[in-house]
């Protein structure tokens, strides 16, 4: 069933007229028809089904709509802090990250992060990052959408988390443990990934200062994409609803 997302408020019944970006991708681009069932999701929780009761031109209205109570998001609270990558790469994170449940997304500004943001860059990257998690959230069934911070420079993030009692992990291929080894944190998870060529001394240093638990996947060096997601699905089989 065709899913889009319509920002808050939903109704609980009676007619519904789909925001234009949701409108365009039903009758242009799915080409639905009158009577096709679709869903509705807010991004903060909320589920409704209905069908398509009419298209003219730009409109969509959606009928007898029926409030629906799914819940599709993991148990564990995952905030990933994923340094900058190239365009493709920060938005495939995204994607997946949001697939897997992810709960906060912090891009990070590091030393040897290939990209550079200004703050007329951020701002639109920001805005472009938050459709590719709707999209996303469409496609997994997600009801509530990822919180995307703003990019911050990884100095000041770390500093914001010295002081907060998450359990909190870098990703080093030099890590002295393993996720397995650790007990199941009671919460919120910082998982911390560095750019393509990985983190500075100082960068490193920093964090584990700041709380963090250097930790390993396995022997081989992972590409930052790769880490991100090879993070996430592995909290999500230790502790989440991959069992």
């Amino acid at each position: 069933m065709p899913r889009f997302y319509c920002p808050p408020p939903l109704p609980f019944s009676g007619t519904f007229d789909l925001p234009p970006d949701a409108a365009h991708h039903a009758a242009r681009v799915l080409r639905l028809r009158e009577g096709d069932p679709v869903q509705i999701f807010d991004g903060i929780g909320n589920e409704r089904h209905g069908k398509i009761a009419e298209i003219c031109g730009k409109r969509v209205v959606v009928s007898n709509i029926t409030a629906i109570d799914s819940d599709r998001e993991s148990p564990l609270k995952v905030l990933l802090a994923q340094a900058l990558a190239s365009s493709e790469k920060m938005d495939w994170v995204i994607q997946k990250a949001t697939e897997l449940g992810v709960t906060e997304i912090q891009p990070i500004d590091t030393e040897r992060s290939v990209a550079r943001l200004s703050a007329e860059r951020a701002t639109k990257r920001l805005e472009h990052w938050q459709q590719v998690a709707i999209s996303a959230c469409e496609q997994c069934g997600r009801n509530t959408l990822p919180q995307i911070h703003a990019p911050l420079d990884i100095m000041v993030w770390l500093q914001q988390m010295q002081t907060l009692s998450d359990a909190k992990f870098i990703l080093l291929p030099q890590g002295a443990t393993s996720l397995h080894e650790q007990a199941k944190p009671q919460e919120r998870i910082a998982l911390l990934i560095g750019a393509e060529g990985g983190f500075t001394q100082a960068e490193s240093d920093t964090a584990l200062r700041c709380g963090f638990i250097a930790t390993r996947m396995g022997t081989r060096v992972l590409r930052t994409e790769t880490a991100a997601i090879a993070g996430l699905a592995a909290l999500q089989t230790l502790w989440g609803d991959f069992k």
